[in-house]
């Protein structure tokens, strides 16, 4: 994966680790492990806070790869006074939403591939 300016200045705010809260959480989400079709990042303000503000991209390209977007996370973090950032830079799940787009307890209709697997090590549960 092509890393430029941005993604190594938001994956080197991520090594930091812990520095307290405002925390950014950033994480991936596509119809398979290989596209990252949709991006989030919210900020967790305070302990057992909510994750808001949030904020949403989508692309039918990878945003891993998309300086442009990293540039985008960069200045919402920094716009909402984030001092910790967490990423998982693996795409982690389907990026429809369960109660959004499809019923609460079923699998997502259009992303087959996450259909009965673990969201983080993608293999099969049942």
């Amino acid at each position: 994966m092509a890393q430029g300016k941005n993604k190594k200045l938001l994956i080197k705010k991520a090594r930091k680790g812990n520095k307290g809260f405002p925390i950014a959480t950033i994480a991936f989400y596509g119809p398979n492990r290989d596209l990252a079709s949709k991006a989030v990042c919210a900020i967790i303000m305070h302990e057992g806070a909510a994750a808001e503000p949030m904020k949403k991209w989508f692309s039918s390209t990878d945003l891993r790869k998309s300086e442009l977007v990293m540039s985008e996370m960069l200045n919402f973090i920094d716009a909402n006074g984030a001092k910790s950032v967490s990423m998982i830079q693996e795409v982690i799940g389907c990026p429809h939403e369960e109660g959004i787009d499809y019923p609460v307890g079923c699998y997502c209709p259009e992303c087959n591939y996450w259909k009965g697997r673990d969201r983080f090590s993608a293999e099969m549960v049942h």
